[in-house]
């Protein structure tokens, strides 16, 4: 059985896959690492069975017909046999020394018998083009070096953990029953909401194991591409609500972290609305906006009442163009795409 399966999604990723694969395949014997081939058209398949043939006790390559990145991510964890799991996409690349020390960490934890649910550690925004890349830590938020819970967690207004900075424990993942809708995106957000009530035990490792690359024309996180796509937003939002709404949320701070990032998917639903201006679209957010109201009066509630929340619902054109103002600030203090 290995100690980690780093799952790597690809589709089309001839270009930049290897520096991907060559980040996760150092982490030895310990690591276990799985290819999705997403029904690539490009010499994607051969390249993973290239590194397959030449680490066979580290690499396996699955070949899927097309299901987007959320069934290749079903794919990783259905198969996978690491006892704990990570997400790499293809364009990304994992530290070197940052990843031996998680590997020695999960080992420690393994050997110790300790149930560690969730790891978390920092990721970098290195954006394309910017000279200054903006690292993502989260000391303030919580315990640094030993095993905590939710009742330790304090998010700052800015900080959500996120998929580059999570590793599951590989059975929580497959106990909370998460199935990743096919030919979506966005559904990133599912995979670290949707587990989180299953979570007791998480350690923070202040090491900067994730490195994020943003900036091409063609990626989902692209301003222009995530207007275009709106309506994928939209549908991984409403499935977040009707994951939480059928959650059974017994702690108040599990709760509290659950709907601080759920509120970061409703701004961005709403921000990207207004930036695309049509009728159609303030309509699709107002009608968001009643989905969640009618499904989850609670969660309506505590979400609209916060800042942003607040912010996004600012009436007329003036109101409107204020919440874009902020958007864009906070873009460049952030530093995100």
């Amino acid at each position: 059985m290995k100690l980690l399966t780093v799952a790597i999604p690809c589709y089309n990723s001839e270009e930049y896959m290897d520096r991907s694969i060559r980040s996760a395949i150092q982490g030895g014997d310990r690591v276990e690492v799985i290819i999705v081939d997403d029904g690539s058209t490009d010499n994607t398949l051969e390249i993973a069975k290239k590194y397959e043939k030449k680490f066979p006790n580290i690499v396996r390559v699955i070949h899927q017909e097309n299901g987007g990145h959320g069934e290749a991510v079903n794919t990783g964890i259905k198969n996978a046999k690491g006892l704990y799991f990570k997400v790499l996409d293809s364009d990304d690349q994992l530290g070197r020394r940052a990843l031996q020390k998680v590997l020695d960490l999960l080992e420690e934890m393994v050997e110790k018998d300790e149930g560690l649910d969730m790891l978390i550690s920092n990721f970098v925004y290195d954006k394309q083009g910017a000279k200054h890349k903006k690292v993502m830590r989260y000391k303030s938020a919580m315990p640094v070096n030993r095993i905590f819970g939710w009742d330790d967690l304090k998010l700052g207004f800015s900080q959500f953990i996120l998929m580059h900075s999570v590793i599951y424990r590989t059975k929580v993942l497959r106990k909370s029953g998460m199935r990743l809708p096919k030919h979506t995106f966005y559904v990133d957000n599912i995979y670290v909401f949707q587990p989180f009530p299953y979570v007791e035990k998480i350690y923070y490792l202040d090491v900067v194991l994730y490195k994020y690359f943003i900036g091409r024309d063609d990626q989902s996180v692209n301003e222009e591409v995530m207007i275009r796509r709106l309506d994928q937003q939209y549908r991984v939002t409403k499935l977040m609500i009707d994951i939480y709404t059928e959650s059974d949320i017994k702690n108040k701070k599990l709760d509290k972290a659950m709907t601080h990032y759920f509120m970061m998917m409703m701004v961005i639903s709403s921000v990207f609305s207004i930036r695309e201006g049509t009728k159609e679209r303030l309509k699709d957010k107002k009608e968001l906006w009643k989905y969640l109201q009618d499904k989850n009066p609670k969660l309506y509630k505590n979400v609209k009442r916060t800042f942003l929340g607040w912010g996004v619902n600012l009436p007329t054109k003036v109101g409107r163009g204020a919440t874009v103002t902020v958007y864009k600030i906070s873009q460049k203090i952030v530093g995100f795409n």
